[in-house]
């Protein structure tokens, strides 16, 4: 099978998207003939990466099966493209892809250029949830989760690198993390707030990541006294990130609701997972499709701070628990989520697309 992949958002511009649109170009390559059209430069370049894209796929597609867009920006190209090709055009479809509040986005985008394309695959169910509401007919989409490299972020490092890290010593404390984009609905000022101010004192809080509320975390944690306890390290590089992956004692991703902006699905609960890390996440949007409660990491209600602060005393309190709980979780990541697993799901998505279209392009001749 051979696939022309497109992707307006690539490393080393750093993201979600980003990263996932890298994983699944470099694991379809091991099972598919894959050739891609991608942005490196970041936003910046997308008005002028648009319709490069879209002449690229023109001259090219002819030698290929199926077009695979990385995010439902691309729906105008592959909107296009159909218009000279009768093959498929297939997109990931992220949160985002469908609730971009700008008019123009929602009336195009969402209600036409998207509405369009042969399949969607929707990286969050909550994703479909919301693509239905908004007139896309159910049949079109379909759920397959982002996957993660169940190797990249697994590491030999201790405790002493992350006390070089925080810059201090760290005996008889335990610490929880944080990694990600500093958005509202990621809930870290949330948590400081509600849940950090009750915690016990010889807990801390290390949170890696910038984002635009990173004022707001700031705020919440010197308004609750909590400087000494709350680490806001800002951006950091993957082998920080890796050692805190490996050396943290728990994993917290603590969503609250943000009217217009949801969780697609959560990448970092299944990185942290993957490296025997515990993760309590919030009972919210696509992180219910990451993290399955019991199996690779805890689920609790969204904004309710008891059952927070009970389960993370609960967890911290029994570290043998927590060490053959990890062990588990990254065995069922593995057999779950590893990119090896979704690339498989990915090309027998495509190819069934494809075959389907052939079948009906036979029948309508």
């Amino acid at each position: 099978m051979r696939i022309l992949f497109i992707s307006r958002a690539y490393p080393p511009t750093v993201g979600g998207i980003e990263n996932q649109n890298y994983e699944l170009s470099v694991w379809l390559s091991k099972i598919a003939e894959v050739k891609t059209i991608v942005n490196k430069r970041g936003k910046i370049f997308l008005p002028l990466f648009l319709p490069y894209a879209l002449i690229r796929a023109l001259v090219l597609f002819r030698k290929y099966d199926a077009l695979l867009l990385g995010d439902g920006v691309l729906g105008i190209v592959g909107w296009f493209v159909k218009l000279f090709y009768r093959k498929p055009v297939i997109s990931v479809i992220h949160g985002l892809d469908l609730t971009y509040k700008m008019p123009l986005y929602q009336k195009l985008w969402v209600n036409f250029f998207i509405k369009k394309l042969d399949k969607l695959i929707a990286v969050g169910n909550e994703t479909v949830k919301i693509g239905v509401a908004k007139g896309i007919p159910a049949e079109k989409f379909v759920f397959i989760p982002n996957g993660v490299d169940t190797e990249k972020n697994l590491g030999n490092y201790s405790g002493k690198d992350l006390e070089n890290i925080l810059g201090e010593n760290i005996d008889n404390k335990k610490v929880i993390l944080t990694s990600g984009r500093l958005a509202k609905r990621k809930g870290a000022a949330w948590f400081i707030e509600n849940v950090m101010a009750k915690l016990p004192a010889d807990i801390m809080y290390v949170i890696a990541g910038d984002g635009s509320d990173r004022e707001n975390i700031k705020i919440a944690t010197e308004k609750n006294n909590l400087k000494d306890r709350v680490k806001i390290l800002g951006y950091v590089a993957d082998e920080i990130r890796n050692i805190l992956f490996n050396t943290c004692d728990l994993f917290v991703q603590p969503n609250v609701k943000i009217e217009g902006d949801v969780e697609g699905f959560g990448i970092s609960v299944l990185e942290a997972a993957s490296c025997k890390l515990p993760v309590i996440a919030s009972n919210l949007e696509g992180l219910k499709d990451a993290i399955k409660d019991g199996q690779n990491g805890f689920l609790v209600e969204s904004g309710n701070a008891e059952a927070w602060i009970q389960k993370i005393n609960e967890l911290l309190s029994d570290d043998n628990f927590r060490k053959d709980f990890g062990e588990k979780a990254r065995q069922f990541t593995i057999e779950n989520y590893s990119w090896e697993k979704i690339a498989k799901k990915y090309s027998e998505e495509i190819r069934k697309v494809t075959s389907n279209f052939l079948t009906n392009k036979k029948n309508s001749l």
